[in-house]
């Protein structure tokens, strides 16, 4: 579209509330997003100034658009949660997976229900619970389950007139109603329990549990009442395992999120009855450039759209302007209020934070799972040196970050990857000996230098080579130094200087994560969800990381010296004697000579030496 048509379009959209579809020059649909007024919103990436880098992207990849008039914010809400399901669009923020996630189906529409695992929910008559965020945990809930609540697994006729049962129900596994080892009443009564438990109403499992095998004991039953109390014993031992996290009537999830370098991860702690009773991990991608809200947003409509259950509260860390929509939105899937939330106490603050805490960590592996993948690093290698236009993919990848405190503190960090993986044997770290002051070039240069100087070093007569040699001997295939172009400037006349040969050099620049090669004015721009912007991204981090917490280190150091650390004469122990009796420098100070002579290992000379430095 040129300009002028553009603004025909624009200015003949509606201002009533619906959903718009972006589309790029082969008809794909990149975006969908919700407006209350259409020709506002609409209108509003195509300014002069595009809020933020990711609109910037989409708006040049922006060839048409169509757009859906509805009646209600809600309905444009409902509409749009459909049409990313639908389309995947390139540009929203959604869940990692193009999945639906694993729910438990309780056929509770059949006379005989069982449990099931299934992806989708339908208005069938049955009951759901989850989503559960993994394959694995669900099928472990699952063998659970039928361990407590002996449901049957088959999908055959059940008329109580089998000849024999099947092996479960000889391991109690299956409470036998082909061969009419069970009444119908006495089954549903069963399943009903499994639903309570499932919903996490544990101490009314157990209660009712508990009633029932009181009964048997009664009956002289001790075969069932032993059932029963093993039952007990089992729930039990999942209540000890879960955390009180609120009052005991509380029912509400608990949401926060973490993100870092485009990648983020929700942690959700389901909490029933007072109890958490399961948590999960969802990554999202197309997170940047998204503000906290956007993503929060994002992730409750495509969430809850799945989810089988939705409890009366949810909290978060932070306000939505899109709450009260999506609480009427929630209202008609679960039938009763749902209140979306921020922390109102301290407490809730804290439990909050620890669902944050727990994102983090989510994170955090969800990267070195990433990183563990030998198939995707040798992805990302081969695609970075494509990029690069290297001949073949960097076996050996070093990083250099520098990190002072206003030029005090000055150090650096080299990490080493190999293959893709980190190589932390090989990961050293410098005090910076010739720079004063916060230079980053200067102290760049010094760190190279004493690197490179060691990588083929003469090796004495008969001298083994060690592990921390070949550290050093060996050259990297590529350098990437934390910063632009100044930053690859300097890097590049240490490299010249001392005639080295055979290492691609590159600057990182963090704040759009450009990375410059030599004589290229342009930088290179790696694609937001690329493999290689990952792993670069990763290796980047890993250097930031060891040199701040060297950094860290060398500070908290400092804090703790004493003006007697540097005294001649004056050791550990007698420093450690000085300060119990008198405690403090000032006091030893000024505490009169027969009092230090009276300190176990003080003498004439150490006294001398003391007051000559205090």
């Amino acid at each position: 579209m040129d300009r002028s048509q553009l603004e025909r379009r624009l200015d003949a959209l509606p201002t009533r509330p619906g959903v718009y579809l972006f589309k790029d020059a082969s008809q794909r649909v990149i975006y969908v997003g919700k407006a209350v007024n259409l020709r506002n919103r609409v209108r509003s990436y195509f300014r002069e100034a595009p809020a933020s880098r990711k609109v910037a992207r989409l708006v040049q990849d922006i060839a048409d658009f169509d757009i859906t008039v509805v009646d209600s914010e809600l309905e444009a809400l409902i509409l749009e949660c459909s049409l990313i399901k639908t389309y995947r669009p390139r540009y929203n923020v959604k869940l990692r997976d193009d999945k639906q996630y694993p729910l438990i189906r309780v056929t509770t529409a059949e006379a005989w229900p069982r449990a099931d695992i299934v992806r989708h929910r339908r208005d069938d008559g049955n009951q759901y619970f989850g989503p559960w965020a993994d394959a694995g945990s669900v099928r472990s809930m699952m063998g659970l389950l039928n361990k407590l609540f002996p449901f049957r697994t088959c999908p055959r006729e059940i008329t109580g007139r089998d000849p024999r049962p099947c092996l479960q129900y000889h391991i109690k596994r299956c409470m036998g109603p082909c061969i009419g080892a069970v009444t119908p009443e006495e089954y549903r009564a069963m399943i009903e329990r499994m639903c309570r438990f499932l919903s996490g109403r544990y101490e009314e499992v157990v209660a009712e549990i508990r009633a029932r095998m009181e009964q048997a004991a009664e009956n002289l039953e001790f075969e069932r009442a032993a059932y029963y109390r093993d039952q007990i014993r089992t729930i039990e031992k999942i209540m000890e395992r879960q955390r009180v996290f609120g009052a005991r009537s509380q029912d509400a999830d608990l949401i926060a999120f973490a993100r870092d370098n485009g990648q983020a991860c929700v942690q959700v702690f389901f909490v029933r009855g007072g109890r958490m009773v399961e948590r999960a991990s969802f990554p999202l991608i197309n997170t940047q450039d998204e503000s906290s809200e956007e993503i929060l947003a994002a992730f409750l409509k495509q969430f809850y759209d799945q989810a089988a259950q939705v409890p009366p509260e949810i909290l978060i860390p932070n306000e939505l302007d899109e709450a009260a929509v999506i609480q009427e939105w929630l209202y008609r899937t679960r039938g009763t209020t749902v209140v979306i939330r921020v922390p109102r106490d301290v407490e809730e603050a804290e439990r909050l934070k620890l669902v944050e805490e727990n994102a983090v960590e989510a994170l955090a592996q969800m990267k070195a799972r990433w990183l563990a993948d030998e198939t995707k690093t040798a992805a990302a290698l081969a695609e970075l040196a494509d990029y690069l236009d290297l001949i073949e993919p960097p076996r050996r990848i070093e990083c250099y970050d520098i990190s002072n405190t206003q030029g005090a503190f000055l150090v650096a960090s080299m990490v080493v990857f190999e293959n893709g993986q980190p190589r932390r044997d090989h990961y050293r770290r410098f005090r910076i000996k010739s720079v004063k002051g916060p230079n980053d070039f200067a102290s760049m240069q010094e760190v190279l230098r004493r690197r490179l100087r060691r990588a083929r070093p003469e090796l004495p007569l008969g001298h083994e080579q060690s592990e921390s040699d070949r550290a050093w001997q060996t050259l990297p295939d590529l350098i990437i130094v934390d910063g632009g172009k100044g930053q690859l400037s300097a890097a590049w006349e240490v490299i010249t200087e001392l005639g080295v040969e055979g290492v691609t050099l590159v600057g990182l620049a963090k704040e759009r994560e450009e990375i410059f090669t030599l004589g290229n004015p342009e930088p290179i721009i790696l694609p937001r969800t690329s493999e290689s912007l990952y792993l670069v991204q990763r290796i980047r981090d890993e250097a930031h990381r060891f040199a701040n917490s060297y950094h860290r280190l060398l500070r908290e150091r400092a804090a703790l010296r004493s003006p007697l650390d540097d005294i001649p004469g004056i050791g550990p122990k007698l420093r450690t004697a000085l300060l119990r009796q008198l405690g403090s420098v000032e006091a030893i100070r000024s505490a009169p000579d027969d009092e230090l002579l009276a300190i176990k290992g003080m003498n004439r000379k150490a006294l001398a030496s003391l007051r000559a430095h205090l």
